[in-house]
């Protein structure tokens, strides 16, 4: 089943780590919702950077240059005049 859905292998191993960061952001202040996630959002982050950083986890990100517009855009042309008799 993987070879037909690559993609299918980095999302469940991101739903665990998510999961498992989850339940420790709820360990640290289980007491206010806010805190909750704020706290969820920093133990990812350094996680996620940790990981990162130590190379253990790279991101393949490939940019694509559009090459500059050279000559001007055409523009449309001039309605006629019309006269009323």
């Amino acid at each position: 089943m993987l070879e037909q859905y690559p993609w299918v292998e980095p999302v469940l191993i991101g739903a665990v780590i998510v999961f498992i960061l989850d339940l420790i952001g709820n360990m640290i202040s289980f007491s206010n919702r806010f805190l909750n996630a704020l706290a969820t959002a920093i133990v990812f982050a350094i996680v996620f950077g940790g990981l990162l950083y130590s190379g253990a986890l790279r991101l393949d990100v490939k940019t694509v240059t559009a090459p500059a517009e050279t000559t001007a855009p055409a523009t449309a042309p001039a309605a006629p005049a019309t006269t009323t008799p």
